[in-house]
């Protein structure tokens, strides 16, 4: 079975969600069954594994509905799997699996930034309504998406009639000796400024939590970093602005909990992340983020900042805060990139209707 993992959506320097997902899962694969990657710039392979590539256009160029035929017809792929919805079928000689991996921006309006006028164009069209949705989907084979939460979304919303499987993020836990409670008062968090992401509701509750500071990991502009602070005590916010991975792991084993009061969410790698260190979740109360922390997790309302401050007030102390610890990492072992990697491959080699004992050796064109 020749399978060709799209790997085209792995960003630069720091993962997103998307991209963490993309290089984790194709790794695990990878360790089941050969794969060849499909990139569009050579640099994104600093943030994959060693594996077989080839390269075509980005996700976003003008001709992707054509990319099939255009080039991955000639390297003889078996079956292609993208992280994504959006990858090009017309022409295709091959079974496609596409990927949604959350229904936000049917509730949510605002675009991401750094996308051209093009794209932001189809992405206003097309989160409307759900029928250019439907249409996107009906030229796979089969469906993925992240989470058990998004499942039930999309059944409920028919939005595909194509056979529909989760694949959950995973995530790599570390040989480490158990923690100790943290001599620091560190609330982190690790996500975008969306409106989604309820950052104003962290920010607010600093009022009622003296001694604690938020720490803000992720990349901010000055608009989102002003506003954020005018909410919050003076001094009781920190921006890192962007850390690197051992700066970002550094930063979860030095909290008290990593929180969000996010109102709406795909999946969530980051709280996974820190359940993989034993960092205690203090977390909405929304289904999916029950998915994620199951038992283990502290919830609060994430529209009521006082609510915020109780449950981090109700955790933090030295055996509670223990207790969740130990919690937190048995729950990780749920999110497993191995597991995820099995599901995908019983998935592809069902499509194809070839034994995964029969492996075929991988197409290894470069470009």
């Amino acid at each position: 079975m020749r399978v060709i993992f799209d790997c085209r959506y792995t960003r630069l320097g720091r993962h997103d969600g998307i991209s963490r997902f993309t290089a984790g899962l194709v790794g695990a694969f990878a360790r089941l069954h050969p794969v060849t990657m499909l990139i569009s710039d050579e640099r994104q392979l600093s943030m994959l594994p060693d594996l077989p590539w080839v390269k075509g256009r980005p996700g976003t160029s003008a001709l992707e509905p054509f990319i099939g035929m255009l080039s991955i017809n000639r390297w003889k792929p078996d079956v292609v799997f993208s992280p994504m919805q959006t990858m090009g079928a017309t022409g295709r000689k091959y079974k496609l699996v596409l990927t949604v991996h959350d229904m936000v921006f049917y509730r949510i309006r605002k675009i991401p930034a750094g996308y051209s006028w093009y794209v932001r164009a189809i992405w206003r069209s097309f989160y409307l309504t759900y029928w250019p949705q439907r249409v996107v989907l009906r030229r796979a084979n089969a469906v993925v998406t992240g989470s058990y939460n998004c499942e039930r979304e999309m059944n409920e919303a028919r939005l595909t009639s194509r056979p529909l499987t989760v694949i959950r993020p995973g995530v790599d836990l570390p040989e480490q000796a158990p923690r100790r409670y943290p001599a620091s008062k560190t609330l982190v968090y690790m996500g975008t400024f969306q409106p989604n992401k309820n950052v104003e509701t962290l920010a607010k509750g600093m009022h009622h939590l003296p001694g604690y500071t938020l720490r803000l990991l992720s990349r901010i502009n000055d608009e989102d970093r002003a506003r954020i602070t005018a909410l919050a005590p003076v001094g009781s916010v920190v921006f890192d602005n962007g850390a690197s991975d051992e700066q970002y792991r550094e930063a979860l084993l030095e909290a008290t909990a990593m929180v969000t009061a996010c109102r709406d969410e795909g999946f969530g790698i980051p709280l996974i992340e820190a359940e993989a260190v034993g960092t205690p979740l203090v977390i909405s109360d929304i289904p999916l983020y029950h998915e994620v922390g199951g038992d283990a997790a502290v919830f609060f309302d994430q529209e009521d900042p006082r609510a915020f401050a109780s449950a981090v007030l109700g955790m933090d102390n030295p055996s509670e805060w223990l207790r969740l610890s130990a919690a937190i990492l048995e729950q990780a072992a749920q999110f497993s990139w191995d597991e995820s990697a099995r599901r995908l491959l019983t998935l592809l080699t069902g499509l194809v209707q070839e034994p995964a004992s029969m492996p075929a050796e991988a197409p290894t064109t470069r470009p």
